[in-house]
Parts: C-alpha cells; sequence; structure tokens
C-alpha cells in the first residue's frame, strides 16, 4: 500500500469515526495502519498534507498572532420569546414575501473561522470582535472533524462551533481526576486557546461546520446547499437541520429541541433560525452588528440559588447608583458567580430581598449574572443609602434610580466619565485606560476631560509604567482626538442612555453640539429610536451649566467637530437607489458602494420616494411593489452601463 493509499484509508476509518458515528473497523486495525504510516514518514521524509499524523499537536506556541478576516464574521441578534421570534419572522416576510427559513441547534462553543485554498486548510482562528481574531491554526489542526484537505479548488472561510461532547469531558474527568475540567464549552475554549496544540489534541473536540464567510468559486445558493458542500467536504454538520415555511413550523421545531436538548451529548444554548436563500439574504442586508436575515432564539438560561451576602453600591459616570449584589460563589454556566446586578432598590423592594437570605440567580442571556428573586423571604433589611458611598453627599431620587450629584468631586464618576471619553467609540485616546485615569485623577488632580488636553510630558513621567515613548504615544493620541469627529464626539460627552448608533443619528440631523444643545424634547423624539427618557436626558445634560462649561473649554482647546455630508456628483445623483435579487458580478455592499460614490442613495425599501429600483435575480416582492408604484426599474447590465465613464 502507497503512503497515499495509507492516508485515504485511515482519513476514511476516521470520518466513520468521528463525522459518521459508524465505524467500519475496529481501533486496533486503524492504530496498526496508522503506525505504518507513522513508520514510513520516518524513512522517507515526507508527511502528506491530510496526513492523520498532522494531527498531534506540535511544540507550544510563544504567542497568538492576530489573523484578519477576508470578511467580517456577524454576531447574532437574539430573541427569547416566541412572541419576538413571530415579530421578527413577521418583519422579514414584510420586507421580500415568504420565504423558506433554516432551523438549526446553536451550539454553546467557541467559533472558528477555516480557511481552505485550492482544497488545503491554511489557517483557522478565533471569531474575535468579527474582524481581527487570533490565529489558532495549529491547535484546529489536532481536531478530527477539521479536514486538512477538501474537494475544492477556490478560496473560501468556513465557520464552525468548537466544542468538547459531554461524554468527552466526562472520560477526561475520568482520567484526571485531581484536575477536572467544570464545563464542556470553558473546556473546548480553553483547549482552542491554549498556546500548546498538544492540549488541544488531548481533549478530542469537534467543529460542527455552518456557515460560509468569504468565497472564491463556491457556487452554493441556499443554506440548504451550503450544508451538502459541507458534508461533501467530510465536515461535521449541524445535528438538527430542517426547513419551515412559517412562524408555527418554526415553533414546533423549537418546541422538539427543547424537549430533546438535556439528551444531547453537546451544550446548546438556544436555535438559530435563517433565511434560507443567499439572494434574499443580501437583500435583507445588515445592521451595524448583525445579519437582518437571522436571528437566535434563547432558552431559558441557568437558574441556581445562593446566598446574598450583602449590597455594594457602585457610582456611573452620570451619578446612578446601581446596586450589585455580593454572592456567595456559586457555579453557574460553567463559572464561579460572585457579583450579580440588582437594577435599582425599586428592584430589591420588588422582589423582597434581604442580606444573608437565598436568592434566585441566573445569567441574563447567558452572560450577565442576575438576581431574579428571593428563594426565603427572611435575613436582614437592605437599607437604601442616603449619601454617596465614595463621596458623601446627599443623594437625590428620580424615578426609581438614586442619584449622586456632585459630579465635579466625586472620584468615581470623573474617572467613569473620563475613560468613557477616550474610549474607542468615544475619542479613541490610545494608552489612557481606567488604571491611568484613576492615577491622574489621584496624582494629578485632573477633575474632567477638559484637562486632558494640558497635560505634559512632566506630568505622565509621575505616573507608573509611563517611559517616554508611551508619554509621546500617549500625548500624541490626545492631540490626535482634537479631531475627532460628530458622531464620536456626541458619543464621548457620555450623554445617559445615547450609544454610538443614536450618536450617530443625532450628528446627522444636527450637525454641530451646539445645535444638538439647543434641542427640545419634542424635536428628539421625532428621531427613529428615541423615546421620551432618552430626549429628556438629553435636554437635561445640555441644561447643566457644568456640562457646558466643558463643551465651551474643549471648543477653546479647539475641538468644535461638525457633520459634514461628502457631496458626490455621479449619474446616480439625487436619486434613492433599492438593490432587490442577486447581482452576478457585485456583491450587495459593492452596489452600493458604487451608487453612493456616484452620488445615490441606498434606501432599503420601496416606497414613493424611491426613484430606481436595480433589480438582479430572484427579485422578490421589491420588484412587484416598484412594479405597482411605477418606478424606473434596470437590470445589472444597464447598471454596468450607467458606470461606464
Amino acid at each position: 500500500m502507497t503512503m497515499q493509499q495509507m492516508v485515504k484509508q485511515l482519513n476514511t476509518w476516521a470520518h466513520e469515526y468521528y463525522v459518521l458515528d459508524n465505524p467500519s473497523v475496529p481501533d486496533t486495525t486503524y492504530d496498526a495502519l496508522y503506525d505504518q504510516l507513522v513508520l514510513l514518514e520516518k524513512q522517507t521524509g515526507v508527511v502528506l498534507p491530510d496526513s492523520p499524523t498532522r494531527r498531534v499537536g506540535g511544540e507550544p506556541l510563544k504567542n497568538f498572532v492576530q489573523h484578519t478576516h477576508r470578511q467580517r464574521l456577524y454576531s447574532l441578534d437574539k430573541v427569547q420569546s416566541f412572541g419576538e421570534l413571530a415579530e421578527w419572522v413577521s418583519k422579514v416576510q414584510k420586507e421580500v414575501g415568504q420565504v423558506e427559513f433554516s432551523v438549526e441547534l446553536k451550539y454553546d462553543g467557541l467559533t472558528i473561522n477555516a480557511t481552505y485554498e485550492n482544497g488545503v486548510l491554511v489557517g483557522a482562528s478565533t471569531r474575535g470582535n468579527g474582524v481581527v481574531g487570533e490565529d489558532v491554526t495549529e491547535q484546529v489542526k489536532t481536531i478530527r472533524t477539521v479536514p486538512l484537505t477538501i474537494p475544492f479548488d477556490g478560496v473560501c472561510e468556513l465557520q464552525g462551533e468548537g466544542i468538547m461532547k459531554l461524554s468527552q469531558l466526562d472520560k477526561h474527568n475520568q482520567k484526571h481526576p485531581n484536575d477536572p475540567l467544570k464545563n464542556a464549552r470553558n473546556a473546548a475554549a480553553g483547549a482552542i486557546r491554549n498556546l500548546n496544540p498538544k492540549v488541544t489534541a488531548e481533549r478530542n473536540l469537534d467543529v460542527v461546520f455552518y456557515s460560509a464567510g468569504y468565497t472564491e468559486g463556491l457556487t452554493c445558493q441556499s443554506q440548504t446547499q451550503l450544508v451538502d458542500f459541507l458534508k461533501d467536504c467530510g465536515m461535521l454538520t449541524n445535528y438538527v437541520f430542517e426547513t419551515a415555511r412559517s412562524f408555527e413550523e418554526i415553533r414546533a421545531i423549537i418546541e422538539k429541541i427543547g424537549e430533546m436538548r438535556n439528551s444531547l451529548d453537546f451544550l446548546i444554548d438556544g436555535v438559530v433560525i435563517k433565511v434560507n436563500n443567499f439572494a434574499l439574504r443580501e437583500e435583507l442586508g445588515y445592521t451595524d452588528k448583525f445579519p437582518k436575515w437571522a436571528v437566535a432564539y434563547k432558552f431559558d438560561a441557568e437558574q441556581v440559588t445562593t446566598t446574598l451576602l450583602d449590597v455594594d453600591w457602585q457610582v456611573g459616570r452620570t451619578g446612578k447608583l446601581t446596586p450589585i449584589g455580593l454572592l456567595e460563589p456559586v457555579e453557574l454556566c460553567g463559572a464561579t458567580i460572585k457579583r450579580a446586578t440588582l437594577n435599582n432598590f425599586g428592584d430589591i423592594t420588588r422582589k423582597k430581598l434581604y442580606k444573608n437570605a437565598l436568592v434566585f440567580v441566573r445569567r441574563s442571556n447567558d452572560v450577565i449574572p442576575e438576581v431574579l428573586g428571593a428563594a426565603e423571604e427572611n435575613g436582614d433589611t437592605i437599607t437604601k443609602p442616603t449619601t454617596c458611598p465614595a463621596c458623601g453627599s446627599v443623594l437625590t431620587e428620580v424615578g426609581a434610580h438614586l442619584f449622586c450629584t456632585n459630579a465635579s468631586n466625586c472620584r468615581p464618576q470623573i474617572v467613569a466619565r473620563i475613560t468613557h471619553y477616550c474610549s474607542k467609540n468615544a475619542c479613541d485616546i490610545d494608552g489612557i485606560s481606567e488604571k491611568t485615569v484613576g492615577a491622574l485623577v489621584d496624582n494629578l488632580g485632573i477633575t474632567s476631560v477638559a484637562d486632558l488636553y494640558s497635560l505634559t510630558d512632566n506630568d505622565l513621567a509621575t505616573l507608573e509604567g509611563f517611559k517616554q515613548r508611551k508619554i509621546t504615544n500617549t500625548l500624541n493620541a490626545i492631540k490626535n482626538s482634537k479631531n475627532v469627529k460628530l458622531a464620536q464626539f456626541i458619543f464621548a460627552l457620555g450623554l445617559d442612555n445615547v450609544g454610538s448608533v443614536t450618536a450617530k443619528d443625532l450628528a446627522v440631523r444636527y450637525g454641530s453640539v451646539e445645535a444638538l444643545s439647543k434641542a427640545t424634547v419634542d424635536e428628539l423624539t421625532q428621531i427613529d429610536g428615541i423615546g421620551d427618557v432618552v430626549a429628556e436626558g438629553i435636554v437635561q445634560y445640555f441644561a447643566e451649566s457644568e456640562n457646558m462649561q466643558i463643551i465651551t473649554r474643549l471648543k477653546d482647546i479647539g475641538i468644535n467637530p461638525t457633520y459634514e455630508v461628502e457631496e458626490r456628483i455621479g449619474v446616480f445623483t439625487g436619486k434613492k437607489v433599492v438593490l432587490t435579487g442577486s447581482l452576478a458580478n457585485y456583491t450587495r455592499s459593492q452596489a452600493q458602494k458604487l451608487i453612493e460614490q456616484n452620488g445615490g442613495e441606498i434606501a432599503s425599501s420601496v416606497s414613493k420616494s424611491v426613484n430606481l429600483v436595480i433589480a438582479g435575480t430572484d427579485a422578490g416582492s421589491k420588484l412587484t411593489k416598484a412594479q405597482a408604484l411605477g418606478i424606473e426599474i434596470i437590470d445589472e447590465q444597464t447598471f454596468q452601463q450607467l458606470l461606464q465613464p
């Protein structure tokens, strides 16, 4: 038997064992041929790209290298009730008409992005922030359900979930009784992110493949076709894959999954529902964070009981006090929980909570621990604070919340405001962390963001860890932050309940901080996504003289951004354009960029204000509506001709 034949036979047996769970030969037969292959490789010095001997794990790595994904990996929006799911399905159907959905398990593990070039696995990385992850190629090569080669000649990034089966967790813990793994998810994530690939190999992980990102040469047009492609590549795919055409059908599948959940040999935390057709996905598009064509239905979070030992009142950047429950440590979803949110004093009263009494705790969205309520109604009474725990100032009560009004001298407020101002989505002042801000407040007496711009080399030299290079970089970052865009600056101001998306909407609507400072509640609530509470908070912020004084100081320093719309003139100038269907020569994002570069404005839905619809193949309800409204419609060929110089 040649080396190629040995490798092919061993990989076939491994696929039967690990993917199909239907071995055709005993382990002794596999081991005997494997040993022959190892000997032959030593004699010849040749190791084929897909040899199973590559999976044992090499020498430990010194550190993780950053990997930039060829295409962004999005997270999924979540719903936690059938009512929310019905609304999402209705929204999709309203946008693109009746569609087919795929329904799959949501595995609870670590996302892996595997890159194949001309059929060979050339890299693997974690999801990271969706744009940049950690290169874990050597670790992933040890996982037997990740093929080292696939029958595909192009370039593709395929995503899957790295998991540890519960049966493998049990085997590991029986083998290592003095150092057991507490949770399958953490065990998988820890193994993949371990610098020693041999640790990954020892844990016998799996990767369940379910998605494709960047592709060259892949012709799949639906999730169903993609799953068939993944299976043809020898990959492990979702244990459940069904299709549905209505909310009622989706609900029935989810209920069936809920019944089988506890019998599965792996952890799941929900169900993923996707629009099956890829062209319709392109039509639906994305938000800043999520695809609009998919959603995760989350199962109820795990719940435990433990003792509420005490309540710690934390002061935020707006002066609002947030009660944090200090708990008797308890294991929950694979983590040791010692603290949990209590929202506000009204929440404490409503839930009838007492110190030194049992409470129910869960992880909200499996991330943030939350005290749900009292498991026993006895213990020590929790009293409402009357003074700020940080500065001793008298508190004021606004609605359900308590506030410290000593904004200028309350340390936690000052530190939180300046830290927020320096954060990446705000003024992005690299080198100034929360710890550094605390040192600036304590050692140099700064009290506002405006004080940052008067810092000198000598000032920073007094701080621990600041050598000349770091001092220079930090001062340059402070100087560069003067060029901040208006949306980021509004976010940096720290208006209560104003996130980066709302800040951008305010920048577009008002064009300057001065104009925004004069806005009324009625005006603000006309903006999508801004309700009475947010609007009143914005108005109140600009009504406080201390805030306006800081804005004036920043303006004097040279920070007075305005919103500038780049004027682009071209064939689509003055036109509001809708894209529908699938284009052969452009992705949707490429087509949108070309339209905007040529003066056009992209619209997500067809209405009377739309001037033009560009219809590709498999155009849906948007095309029908455009025809009914008499809107101009062109095909892809005409679109290309219009772009010609």
